[in-house]
């Protein structure tokens, strides 16, 4: 198999994300009352951001077979900060930001350092640390409101040149900064290797738990990146205890439709992107076609059902997890 053809295959799941995405969201603006408008792509792209950022925090972890259940504890708890500390002069919203995503990455830290030195299970490590972490947004929040700097948010929500949503550039600009270095790099490899055979890995000397501390870190940092978002988008902080399940379990949603396999080593944090958008696109649709909000729950979970089945049984037809990822 030539390097194209195996680089098309290993970009499948990826590329049929992205089809779907711009089917759907074709399907959406020819339905919309303000059609294909400048408007209605700054909105869609505003909600499609921040499940993409959360996503692409959970794809890391999932790419090494394991799950994060405390992505929406992380993503709540990174708002309410953000209406705190990401307010006054130029030099303290930095500070403040970097504030919000320092404390991201070091309750993913903290998640990683539980699997990894705890051995505990992932999902009953995050479950613990995501209470924990609702907890502090709590007492950062008891009530919703705060403020942050509104040229900041301003400058991150609203529309660049020709009608572009600036939040989609800032998602574009962190995932070529941050994923496309990280998918070349050794530790990346070692991240894939270790969610596709552990067992190999070790015996190849990769750094499995220097993977996997930073698969869980990558969680957290990107979940406050979304949580920074939000308090962008609403100029305020709510400790949601409904928004951090929701995001939490969204961001499995959006994963699985962007490709990402479950049993991990299979997958990529841009069809997780994708992922999200069609998301939010099918939530887009439902409201346009006005489906009955009681029904709307029983269509995603159906949507969510065919995604996982088809994953699955693309694994169930390999004879060998290998066949994923040679010809």
């Amino acid at each position: 198999m030539n390097d194209l053809a195996f680089r098309l295959r290993d970009a499948r799941a990826t590329l049929s994300a992205v089809a779907v995405f711009v089917a759907l969201f074709a399907l959406y603006t020819l339905n919309h009352p303000a059609g294909f408008s400048a408007n209605v792509v700054q909105t869609a792209a505003n909600k499609g951001v921040l499940l993409a950022f959360v996503a692409v925090g959970q794809t890391f972890v999932v790419l090494t077979a394991g799950i994060d259940l405390s992505v929406g504890a992380v993503f709540i708890l990174a708002n309410c900060l953000a209406s705190v500390v990401v307010t006054g002069s130029p030099g303290a919203v930095a500070l403040g930001v970097a504030a919000v995503l320092g404390t991201g990455l070091a309750c993913g830290l903290a998640n990683g350092a539980l699997v990894v030195y705890g051995r505990l299970q992932p999902i009953v490590a995050t479950i613990a640390s995501g209470a924990i972490y609702f907890g502090l947004a709590l007492a950062l929040r008891p009530e919703p409101g705060g403020d942050v700097d509104s040229t900041l948010a301003d400058a991150v929500t609203g529309q660049l040149a020709f009608g572009v949503p600036a939040s989609a550039v800032v998602l574009l600009a962190v995932m070529l900064l941050v994923w496309v270095p990280f998918r070349r790099s050794l530790i990346g490899r070692a991240v894939y290797a270790v969610g596709s055979a552990e067992a190999s890995a070790y015996l190849s000397g990769l750094p499995i738990r220097r993977a996997r501390l930073l698969a869980y870190a990558s969680a957290g940092l990107f979940s406050a990146m979304g949580g920074l978002m939000l308090a962008f988008f609403t100029y305020s902080g709510e400790a949601s205890a409904s928004n951090a399940s929701t995001y939490t379990l969204d961001s499995i949603a959006a994963i699985v439709i962007g490709g990402v396999s479950l049993f991990g080593g299979a997958g990529s944090a841009v069809g997780a992107v994708f992922g999200a958008l069609i998301f939010r696109t099918i939530n887009d649709l439902l409201f346009v076609f006005d489906l009955d909000p009681l029904w709307q729950p029983l269509f995603l979970g159906l949507v969510l059902l065919g995604a996982v089945s088809l994953g699955s049984a693309r694994l169930l037809r390999l004879k060998n997890r290998l066949e994923l990822f040679g010809s």
